[in-house]
């Protein structure tokens, strides 16, 4: 059945030459010229499909994802990436790192990625400022860059954002940090750890600060441990010094 709605619309020429074709006997010379189907539509649509096809190809080919490929946004590894990093506003909150001493485990430099991994340890207390149960707090920072020049790395970045060295748990504290590259995730972990993580076009960056415990009095035996201190209070400092790496990794 027809229902009305589709009978209310534009009549068709063609029809419309049927009706007069059988209205009677008409000589050859008075019969009208044959109607001819509008195809003016058709010709609008196929324009409108190659323009949005070369707006979209514009695209791509402005944000460098035609082959796959991430946009860089000017980041690179210089010969040593981890040795300008200041930690200003860490060396304010905490402790300023100790001078001329980092492990490094190694650098990778591949056409599809390279990759660069520290770790930066803080200076530690004096002797008049340790506790006199013989205890005292050590940190580290660690610092992680990876360039992804083939392959855009944010699926892997988001599925992976509660992975760390010691594996998945799920009871990782995550949280947003907005106005940072293209996304940006801060890990709270237990045992005194705190992981910044950033995307930011093909780089992924991590600055994490470790804390832990040590005991030194003249050879005595531990007595009651300390609680390691809350880090919670140090996110700020993190933030501004991931900005600072960002910055010399462009430069």
């Amino acid at each position: 059945m027809i229902s009305e709605p589709e009978m209310v619309g534009e009549f068709d020429a063609s029809a419309e030459r049927e009706v007069l074709d059988h209205a009677g006997p008409q000589a050859a010379g008075d019969r009208p010229p044959r109607a001819t189907r509008p195809r003016a539509r058709w010709w609008w649509a196929l324009g409108g499909a190659v323009v949005a096809s070369a707006v979209w190809g514009a695209v791509l080919f402005a944000d460098g994802s035609r082959d796959g490929a991430p946009d860089m946004h000017g980041y690179r590894l210089g010969q040593d990436p981890c040795g300008a990093v200041a930690l200003k506003s860490i060396g304010a909150a905490i402790s300023p790192r100790a001078p001329g001493t980092r492990f490094e485990a190694g650098m990778l430099r591949h056409d599809a990625l390279d990759q660069a991994q520290c770790y930066i340890p803080l200076r530690t207390e004096s002797e008049q400022q340790r506790s006199d149960k013989g205890w005292y707090v050590s940190y580290t920072v660690t610092i992680k860059v990876a360039l992804h020049k083939k392959t855009d790395p944010r699926v892997e970045f988001e599925a992976g954002r509660t992975a760390t060295d010691l594996g998945v748990d799920p009871e990782t504290e995550v949280e947003v940090v907005p106005g940072l590259g293209d996304k940006a995730y801060l890990l709270s972990l237990e045992g005194g750890e705190q992981e910044l993580r950033v995307l930011d076009g093909g780089a992924v960056l991590s600055l994490g600060i470790t804390s832990s415990l040590n005991w030194e009095d003249d050879g005595r035996a531990p007595d009651d441990a300390v609680k390691l201190p809350d880090l919670a209070p140090h996110k700020a400092a993190m933030i501004s010094d991931m900005r600072d790496l960002m910055t010399d990794l462009k430069s």
